[in-house]
C-alpha cells in the first residue's frame, strides 16, 4: 500500500496537474507537498486550503443525505467526498480521505485548467486517495 510521497508522485503524472499536497484539515498542517503551490508558499496554501475543506465538512447541510459512517473504524468518514474550486486558469481539488483515525486528511491536487481533465482528475484523485496509507 502506497504512502504519502508514493501517492502525490501519482497525483502529479495526471495531465496537468500543477502541484499536490496531503493536509490535514483540522490543523491545516501538510502532511506532504510536490510540485508548485498556487501562491509560491505550499505551507500557507495548506493553511489556506484547510479553511476550505474545514467550512464544508463542518456544515450540517452537506451531510444531510449522507451514508452512516462505516463501523470498525475510530474515525468517521467526512460527509463530504471532495469540493472543486474553479479558478480563471486552473481547479483545485480537495478529496477527503477516509482513515482508521479521524478522517481529517485531504488531498489537495492544483490543476491547469488549459492541458488537465476534471473528471479524469477526481476520479484519479479517488482512487489514490483509497489507497492511500497514513502511518
Amino acid at each position: 500500500m502506497p504512502g504519502i510521497d508514493e501517492c502525490l508522485l501519482d497525483v502529479m503524472r495526471l495531465p496537468g496537474a500543477r502541484g499536490a499536497a496531503v493536509v490535514d484539515w483540522t490543523s491545516g498542517l501538510a502532511l506532504g507537498t510536490v510540485g508548485d503551490s498556487p501562491n509560491g508558499d505550499h505551507e500557507a496554501t495548506a493553511a489556506e486550503t484547510a479553511e476550505v475543506a474545514r467550512m464544508a465538512a463542518e456544515q450540517p447541510a452537506f451531510a444531510l443525505g449522507s451514508p452512516e459512517p462505516a463501523a470498525g473504524g475510530a474515525g468517521s468518514a467526512p460527509p463530504v467526498e471532495d469540493v472543486i474550486v474553479t479558478t480563471a486558469a486552473g481547479y483545485h481539488i480537495l478529496r477527503f480521505v477516509e482513515t482508521d483515525f479521524d478522517s481529517s486528511v485531504f488531498l489537495h491536487l492544483w490543476l491547469d485548467r488549459a492541458e488537465g481533465n476534471l473528471a479524469l482528475a477526481r476520479i484519479r484523485l479517488g482512487e489514490i486517495a483509497e489507497r492511500l496509507v497514513l502511518a
